[in-house]
């Protein structure tokens, strides 16, 4: 850490620090171009753990709704959806530091400032930095599916997890969710429709036409000329 004693000494600063973690991150190693951009934008765009509970309207320096997405890989779709819609704010959480950095090189390169990253563990920020009832959305697109059956425990999508994210939605707040293991989609469904302050925004009760707010990625794309399927799902806060 060089002359910081302390990661809360070194953000004070406005210097970016690696923090040891008590999980292992499979990451490649960032490049020049990712570490630049981490170090010319995160004073601006970072947020930390130890920045305790957040207040957005400080954060953003104004009052407008906030979308939580966790997970967002190389954030190209979170810099396109914050790009597209400057009336909203935009937090993204993502454990692997070279998808931090190629975010923070696309804000940059498409003048985005409505949008703060974690470079953290989601459950972390959820119970130390976000309020509760303070986020109009959460999303959450292509998790890992864990499609091993031995292995669906570890899918993040588990009926605990979504009732703390249903805590800091607002009333009307929505979760929307995407994937493209069919498997997954229908544990995603029973385990949305099982929590009792949401309901199903699709008119069948099951998934919805991808939405126009959420960016088609390369992925995606690929995936759809080999005849792959994609399920949205869209579930709703009770007032």
């Amino acid at each position: 850490m060089s002359q910081f004693k302390s990661a809360e000494e070194a953000a004070a600063a406005g210097k970016y620090v690696r923090r040891v973690r008590s999980f292992v991150k499979r990451e490649g190693r960032l490049t020049k171009g990712q570490a630049a951009a981490i170090e010319r934008q995160w004073p601006q765009l970072g947020l930390a753990l130890e920045q305790g509970l957040l207040n957005f309207e400080t954060v953003f320096n104004n009052s407008n709704p906030v979308t939580l997405e966790i997970g967002f890989g190389m954030g190209h779709s979170l810099v396109e959806m914050a790009k597209n819609a400057p009336e909203q704010n935009f937090i993204g959480i993502e454990v692997h530091e070279p998808g931090v950095g190629a975010c923070l090189m696309a804000a940059e390169d498409a003048g985005v400032t409505n949008l703060r990253l974690f470079n953290d563990d989601a459950v972390e920020v959820l119970e130390q930095c976000i309020a509760d009832e303070s986020l109009q959305q959460v999303q959450i697109f292509f998790p890992d599916p864990w499609h091993k059956k031995r292995h669906h425990k570890r899918r993040l999508i588990q009926p605990e997890f979504v009732a703390h994210l249903c805590k800091k939605l607002k009333p009307n707040g929505v979760i929307h969710l995407a994937t493209d293991w069919e498997n997954y989609a229908e544990h995603m469904l029973e385990v949305l429709s099982g929590e009792p302050r949401l309901s199903n925004l699709s008119t069948a009760g099951d998934f919805i036409p991808r939405p126009e707010e959420r960016p088609k990625t390369k992925f995606e794309q690929r995936g759809e000329t080999k005849g792959h399927g994609v399920w949205d799902l869209k579930f709703q806060k009770a007032k």
